[in-house]
């Protein structure tokens, strides 16, 4: 029986040996960084202590409003490439893939174990080369639990992305969309505050 492991010849034309990582050594660096402070200061710091969290984002290149929330849990991949609103929240959990920049406007909520993905590869490039675009998440958008956000996507104001969704396309203002991919299911309503 042959070994599909070990054969290269049965990569039909992929060869991953040639590679290219094309990030600046700078970022490299930062992101290298960064990762030994989100895996220590970061991610055990209190769950109440939002300021704290902020000024470490901050510190390495995060344009966050003083009244944004992020939790200790949340996974960040490069903080330069994230800018969070006004009272928005990146809940527990969240994989915050910022490969391009990641936009997140004011009042806006991003669920538990969410996860928002700017980055992808190219199937039918033999090197399969890095793809990236950016996510803008406008104000008063809702990404429920476990969504999934492709690369590239605007969720319009006022949207929600239903728990477990697949979004691989824009969604319009005040709709509500659910499942694998994402469809409209219902216009959002919001009642009145008096």
């Amino acid at each position: 029986m042959k070994n599909i492991f070990l054969d290269s010849d049965s990569a039909g034309g992929l060869d991953l040996s040639k590679y290219q990582n094309t990030a600046t050594f700078w970022s490299k660096l930062r992101r290298f960084l960064w990762a030994i402070v989100q895996g220590s200061l970061f991610r055990w710091s209190p769950q109440r202590a939002f300021w704290f969290r902020r000024s470490l984002l901050q510190l390495f290149g995060a344009k966050l409003s003083p009244t944004s929330y992020i939790y200790p849990s949340t996974k960040i991949r490069d903080p330069a490439l994230l800018e969070v609103g006004e009272h928005s929240s990146i809940g527990p959990e969240v994989h915050v893939y910022s490969v391009d920049r990641i936009v997140i406007g004011s009042h806006c909520t991003v669920s538990t174990q969410a996860f928002l993905c700017t980055g992808s590869h190219d199937i039918s490039h033999p090197q399969m080369k890095l793809l990236h675009a950016p996510i803008y998440i406008d104000n008063g958008a809702w990404i429920c639990a476990r969504a999934f956000i492709s690369p590239g996507v605007r969720i319009a104001e006022g949207a929600v992305v239903a728990a477990c969704s697949v979004v691989t396309k824009d969604v319009e203002a005040w709709t509500v969309v659910a499942g694998n991919p994402a469809v409209f299911r219902k216009q959002r309503k919001v009642e009145s505050a008096t």
